[in-house]
């Protein structure tokens, strides 16, 4: 898949911009876990404008993560290009914009999935951003507003004619949030387009190793991005990797493997972020990186609710101790 400079020689998958949960602590652990493309989380682009000090925290890239793109969200035009002017200044391999945020504060603003709703604007939103960077421009949105306005065949076509390089599609519409099942037969018959030249990307209900292969096997697109997947379970990237390569199930991590991960991660979290950040931030990871641990919940609330790096730390080995014979495998 090519987009811009961007050359991934391998079936490509990529991490989904999430917010609260794509932070570098968070790329940094799934870049080590074979993830091809990372986006760091949803940048609001009246933030930028505004020097909200957070959201330019956001901006900040390693170069470990590379290929790595920002993205940025909003509702006003001449901000969002404004943004991306100051997002290009951090050297991002891309600049993502969002049309697929299905938050309420955020859609019913007109921002995020709330543009599948104005179209026009929507395109001269996009186009203006292709227009005032050299950064290669994508756009990851969705269906449609609900099942009644399943737009994307509409869209497709002119959002590649403002000069984006690539096109990410969530299967489901802005109206079932994160419910149900993602309809790809959609994001295949959008990739089956022969007017379509950029790589279309998949996104939406990819847990593992066959279910990716079925979506590459059955619709033909370019990339698969992963999203929820991966939060307390940054291994799936390779987990599917390994499965495309060979059609072999690896393992479940073992609960020694998940402390280690734990460990690195939270040691990752307390370097980048200041003050208790670093552990308020890694709490919503702790807690799925043990989901299924019998008799957990003791262990659970101490990890979620200890603010000492020392104590967070003892308690993981803990973990480890306790656990030691547990088999995910045979669970």
């Amino acid at each position: 898949m090519k987009i811009g400079s961007i050359n991934i020689d391998r079936y490509p998958l990529l991490l989904a911009p999430m917010e609260d949960v794509t932070d570098r602590s968070f790329r940094y652990i799934c870049k080590r876990y074979g993830a091809d493309m990372l986006y760091t989380e949803f940048v609001p682009s009246e933030a930028l404008i505004r020097n909200v000090k957070k959201s330019f925290e956001k901006l900040l890239i390693d170069d470990i993560e590379r290929p790595v793109g920002i993205q940025l969200y909003g509702h006003n035009i001449d901000a969002m290009v404004e943004s991306a002017k100051i997002a290009e200044q951090y050297n991002p391999d891309l600049i993502d914009i969002n049309y697929g945020c299905p938050v309420k504060k955020i859609a019913m603003r007109g921002a995020g999935s709330g543009m599948l709703r104005d179209i026009p604007k929507m395109l001269a939103m996009t186009e203006a951003i292709v227009k005032a960077v050299k950064t290669p421009v994508t756009v990851k949105t969705r269906l449609g507003w609900d099942d009644s306005e399943r737009i994307i065949h509409q869209i497709a076509e002119p959002l590649q004619d403002t000069g984006i390089q690539a096109l990410t599609i969530h299967g489901r519409t802005r109206a079932q949030l994160y419910k149900g099942t993602a309809d790809w037969s959609l994001i295949g018959e959008i990739k089956k387009n022969p007017r379509i030249k950029i790589p279309i990307i998949g996104n939406g209900d990819v847990i593992d190793g066959p279910s990716a292969k079925e979506k590459i096997d059955k619709y033909g697109i370019d990339g698969i991005m992963i999203g929820r997947a991966t939060i307390g379970r940054p291994w799936v990237f390779k987990h599917i990797r390994h499965y495309l390569e060979t059609g072999e199930i690896l393992p479940e991590p073992s609960v020694n493997e998940r402390v280690e991960l734990a460990v690195e991660h939270f040691n990752k979290s307390i370097e980048i972020k200041s003050g208790l950040r670093g552990v308020y931030e890694m709490r919503r990871h702790f807690a799925l990186y043990f989901k299924g641990l019998p008799n957990f919940k003791p262990l659970r609330l101490r990890l979620l609710t200890a603010n000492e790096p020392d104590e967070i730390l003892n308690i993981l080995f803990e973990i480890k101790s306790e656990y030691h014979d547990f088999n995910y495998e045979e669970q």
